[in-house]
């Protein structure tokens, strides 16, 4: 597919029969709220949520592979550092967050896919202040997610800079996992107008950052690099994976500040994240990245990260 003539994303994805991203309709999901379970059509949170009206919250994208949880517990890490941040006080610990996220894995008989955990303010008053807001409301959902089609996975993907900024770590500060996304959005935003499914964002610096939902990396006569997560990178689980797994290939990786000149000349490039996991890059702003085709190494570290998803993770099934 040719994604510079998708001028009408998604409608035209949806009208070849692609679903970009979302929760499909599943008969019987249950939906995780506050210790219990409700049917998609009952799972709901009151229009007064802070969430709601300011993205007051914080949430994970988690995957499930052959029946464990990947990464369960750094997602989980990751969501009361972002917590924290906030100043939101999780009404649950690690531990029975974790439990929480197995049970609902179990309830809709998921084995493979995507869950989505989010920790919103609560109910509180049409104000800011977040003091004013009830408990904050737990919401775990278990369903399926295909962010990208097929073939770009097997082909490589094309990518593009856009001109909105990364975040400003003291605005809102890019490591926090939070509800408002909106900096993420009209990066995509601006992908999809211009006929890109994936977006380079740059910082105020002008600095390399990450994509609008994945972290970048390069590789340049036999050495990776990715952006320090000082640039405005996310603390990507699925970025720190890796890098481990680029490790055990005999490649150090390092984190240099980088701009677009230096993604221009690297010899391979790709994209990692939750939803996506690993997706090669062969163009950026038009510029072929190494001959046009998903590199060797990025081949390796695909087939390895696939190969770890098979043995690693939480069980869902109880023992």
């Amino acid at each position: 597919m040719d994604t510079r003539r998708a001028r009408g994303f998604p409608s035209v994805l949806a009208k070849r029969g692609w679903v970009p991203v979302g929760f499909p309709p599943l008969l019987g999901m249950k939906v995780y709220i506050n210790g219990k379970f409700y049917s998609e059509q009952n799972a709901k949170v009151s229009v007064f949520d802070h969430g709601l009206l300011y993205g007051d919250g914080v949430f994970e994208g988690i995957r499930a592979y052959y029946g464990r949880v990947f990464k369960l517990k750094e997602h989980i890490d990751r969501l009361f550092h972002s917590a924290k941040a906030i100043m939101l006080k999780l009404p649950m610990t690690h531990a029975k967050l974790m439990e929480a996220t197995l049970e609902t894995c179990r309830r809709n008989k998921l084995t493979d896919g995507y869950i989505r955990l989010v920790v919103t303010r609560g109910r509180g008053t049409l104000g800011l202040n977040p003091n004013r807001c009830s408990n904050p409301q737990v919401i775990i959902i278990a369903g399926k997610i295909q962010l990208y089609p097929p073939s770009l996975y097997r082909k490589g993907m094309e990518i593009v800079t856009v001109a909105t900024t990364r975040n400003h770590h003291n605005a809102v500060n890019p490591a926090i996992k939070s509800l408002n996304y909106l900096n993420n959005i009209l990066a995509k935003i601006e992908a999809n107008t211009a006929g890109y499914e994936e977006a380079i964002m740059l910082n105020a610096e002008g600095y390399v950052a990450e994509c609008t939902g994945d972290n970048i990396f390069m590789l340049k006569d036999g050495q990776m690099f990715t952006p320090p997560l000082s640039s405005g990178a996310l603390h990507g689980i699925t970025r720190g994976t890796a890098i481990d797994l680029v490790a055990e290939l005999g490649l150090p990786t390092s984190e240099p500040n980088m701009t677009r000149y230096d993604l221009y000349s690297a010899d391979e490039c790709f994209l990692t994240g939750t939803g996506a996991e690993i997706v090669p890059v062969v163009k950026i702003d038009q510029r072929v990245i190494g001959n046009g085709k998903p590199g060797p190494v990025t081949k390796k570290v695909v087939k390895a990260y696939h190969e770890l998803t098979k043995v690693s993770g939480e069980r869902i099934a109880k023992r």
